[in-house]
């Protein structure tokens, strides 16, 4: 069993950046050779795709609307997974989650949804 627990979010300034983290625990060996990504849930929308990663950390592919100000990236040997958030704009305000699939490629994501069960999240507020 995998547990993913979400960080980092809070109250951002409208333009500011912000990091969120995404802790794995359990077991972490399949994670390492698992792509993992970053989805997220604006109010009263249905959860979107954010960004996927490969398990190696050589490959990403972002939502078109995400493309230039979001960022994914891993520390396998800390089993975390990052998405680091730049010129933060209204429509980023949202319930962020990770997950991860069973390859270890980045084109799963656009076929296939994540396999392990979604963590609580972590809430980005954006204030003007």
């Amino acid at each position: 069993q995998v547990q993913l627990v979400e960080s980092g979010g809070g109250w951002v300034p409208l333009g500011g950046s912000v990091r969120l983290s995404c802790g794995v625990s359990g077991r972490t060996l399949s994670i390492s050779r698992s792509a993992m990504g970053w989805f997220r849930r604006a109010p009263g929308k249905e959860r979107e795709f954010v960004a996927v990663l490969s398990a190696s950390g050589h490959s990403t592919s972002y939502a078109d609307s995400m493309k230039g100000r979001f960022t994914i990236s891993r520390d396998n040997a800390e089993n975390t997974v990052y998405l680091d958030i730049i010129t933060v704009k209204p429509e980023d305000t949202a319930v962020y989650y990770c997950n991860y699939w069973d390859r270890p490629d980045t084109i799963v994501a656009r076929t296939s949804p994540p396999v392990g069960s979604w963590g609580q999240g972590t809430q980005v507020a954006v204030s003007a």
